[in-house]
């Protein structure tokens, strides 16, 4: 192949590459793939379901196992600067709750990302989670609050439980009883597509 035609293609690919609508998921382990193969996790299957369905999206999983709000609210600058995402999928905030963090700092953090990410255009998708009731009645319900009020305040798209329908199932959960297994991801899936559908555009 001649010089110059490779030099077209070259440039050809990084201009598609460079323009390609980007989503890009932040989160914890559970988005990172945490005791599971990462190919197999709900972010893969997200991406094969947009291939399949033609929307042409690219899915950037920038999540961190153990990963805590006040953690992502350093990193996202950089991964938003670095991506330019039209979508950002928030799923933090669950090593926050079982680290018994202040719930205020917790919300606010996460309303900061929220900012962070529309001042870059992108639309956010937060992914709302609650925790066991071993932490007692207010503090649980303080928690999952926090998501429901800063989605309604911010108008975000929102999913008020990641593990609706998975959390108390065992079958569906690891030994740990924090993370969905292989069997769980398809619904993970289940649970983000219906909020996320309406922010894309083939």
């Amino acid at each position: 192949m001649k010089p110059w035609l490779l030099l077209c293609l070259f440039v050809a690919a990084s201009a598609a590459a460079h323009t390609a609508r980007t989503i890009l998921v932040f989160g914890d382990s559970i988005s990172a793939g945490y005791g599971i193969r990462v190919e197999i996790g709900w972010v893969a299957l997200l991406q094969a379901k947009l291939d399949r369905q033609g929307y042409g999206y690219r899915v950037i999983n920038a999540s961190v196992s153990g990963e805590t709000t006040a953690g992502g609210l350093d990193r996202l600058p950089r991964a938003l600067a670095l991506h330019r995402p039209r979508i950002v999928i928030l799923e933090l905030g669950g090593n926050d709750g079982l680290r018994a963090l202040p719930i205020a700092e917790m919300r606010a953090n996460l309303g900061r990302m929220a900012r962070l990410a529309r001042a870059a255009r992108a639309a956010v998708l937060l992914l709302g989670m609650r925790l066991p009731p071993n932490y007692g009645p207010e503090y649980t319900a303080q928690f999952h609050r926090a998501f429901v009020d800063l989605a309604r305040r911010q108008r975000l798209a929102f999913v008020p439980f990641l593990l609706r329908g998975i959390a108390l199932q065992p079958a569906l959960m690891q030994a740990d009883g924090l993370h969905p297994n292989e069997r769980g991801q398809p619904l993970l899936l289940a649970n983000v597509w219906p909020a996320l559908r309406p922010l894309l555009h083939k």
